[in-house]
Order: C-alpha cells, then sequence, then structure tokens
C-alpha cells in the first residue's frame, strides 16, 4: 500500500499570520503520526514564510516515521540538510513571489547543479527525490542525476477541470510512473490531491508515497487532524 507523507507547511502558515507560537507544526506532526502518517513532509523555503528552522531542528529529534525536507538546491539549503540530516530530502524549484510550487523542477537546463547538490547529499547519507512534472525527457534527465526517487508533480491532473483533461493528464502521470519505475527510480507523486481526486491516481499503482497538505489541513479545520490523516490513510489502503 502507499503510504502518506503529511505536509504540515499549512499549520506553520497559520502560526505565522499572527506571528505567535501557534498552532505548533510539530505537535501536528506528532498526531499525524499516530493517525497513519508514515512520513512528515515540510519546505524550509528561503524567505522562511511558514516553516522555520527552529520547526525543522525540533521535528529531525521527534519524527517517529521519516522526515522530508523539501528545498531549493541553494548552498544555503544543502548547509542546513547536511547538518540537520532528515531522512529525505525533495529539492524542488523555488520562487519568491509564488503562493505555491508552480510546476516542477527543470532538469535538463540545471543538470550540473542538481546533479552536483544530489552527491554532495547523498555523500551526507540522505536519501534524495527530485520534484518533476511527468514529462518523459525530464524523467530521463533526473535519472542521470543520480537521484534515488522522482515525485511526480501532480498540480496539472489536479487542475484539470474538464473529464477528457484529466483523463490525458492522468496518462501522464501513468507513463511517467511507468518510465521511472523502468529505469530504476522510486516513484513518489504530490501537488494539489485531495480526497477526491487522489482515488483515480492512486488506483494506478506504482507510487510509492503520496505527499500531501493542504487539502488534509483544510479538512483538519472541519472535522479534526487525526480524522483528516485518518480519512486520507483510508482512501489509499482502498486504492
Amino acid at each position: 500500500m502507499a503510504k502518506l507523507g503529511l505536509n504540515v507547511d499549512h499549520i506553520a502558515t497559520v502560526r505565522q499570520a499572527r506571528g505567535g507560537v501557534e498552532p505548533d507544526p510539530v505537535t501536528a506532526a506528532a498526531i499525524g503520526e499516530m493517525a497513519g502518517a508514515e512520513g512528515i513532509t515540510i519546505h524550509l523555503r528561503e524567505d522562511r514564510r511558514h516553516i522555520q528552522d527552529r520547526d525543522l531542528e525540533i521535528l529531525r529529534s521527534t519524527v517517529k516515521s521519516k522526515l522530508n525536507l523539501e528545498m531549493a538546491a541553494t548552498q544555503e539549503m544543502v548547509r542546513i540538510a547536511l547538518t540537520v540530516k532528515p531522512e529525505q530530502v525533495t529539492l524542488v524549484p523555488e520562487k519568491r513571489q509564488e503562493l505555491t510550487t508552480e510546476g516542477g523542477l527543470d532538469v535538463i537546463v540545471n543538470i550540473k547543479q542538481i546533479t552536483d547538490t544530489i552527491k554532495r547529499l547523498k555523500d551526507g547519507g540522505i536519501v534524495v527525490s527530485l520534484f518533476v512534472d511527468p514529462n518523459q525527457e525530464q524523467i530521463k534527465a533526473s535519472k542521470k542525476t543520480g537521484t534515488d526517487y522522482i515525485e511526480i508533480h501532480t498540480g496539472a491532473y489536479a487542475g484539470a477541470v474538464m473529464w477528457d483533461e484529466q483523463q490525458h493528464e492522468l496518462e501522464n502521470i501513468d507513463t511517467a510512473v511507468k518510465l521511472a519505475r523502468k529505469v530504476g527510480m522510486g516513484v513518489n507523486a504530490g501537488h494539489g490531491l485531495n480526497y477526491v481526486n487522489i482515488k483515480a491516481v492512486a488506483a494506478l499503482g506504482g507510487i510509492e508515497e503520496y505527499n500531501i497538505g493542504h487539502s488534509i489541513i483544510a479538512r483538519a479545520m472541519l472535522v479534526g487532524l487525526d480524522r483528516a490523516v485518518r480519512d486520507m490513510v483510508e482512501l489509499l489502503k482502498y486504492a
């Protein structure tokens, strides 16, 4: 069965809106793990808009499953990762003006920088994943970097409105999964997935972990975090 990686960034977003100490993403991560999440994901951004260095440091000590650090491939972030040593780093593109990550890495254009970054992280004992669009050429380039995993950016699928568009994007994801596994990379997925659209993606098979945050945190505001996590875990079991 595919695993759920709970992204707690938006717990920190609510905290930072008032500049206080609550709600605490560390507490949210613990509740999520007890409810069935098998990994905790956070994105330490350059502008520190939600997750803070303090969160990363404490989560490194308290997460019982797997800590997945999303980050840009910058010198600062590599230094932090090699100091804190999460189990996994997911390299993502990052722009200051974006509300959320807008697309996958352009591995083809940035292959040297990405390859060098991956080597440094893997030499430090950290598993590496690349956040990429379900594009065959990007996946082939990812294989050349030496990454352990790719995480397929499911945003185009999640944002599709018409049925035929959804099916087209779903086919792209399926093709990407099969290609990545064929060349020996593990496959994760995430971005824009919710309690409705997760079903068709999970039914494809071949994806080891889904990193989901916004929809779970939004549901948690209405029904509580424990139930919100358990509901998503059940959907993955059903698929």
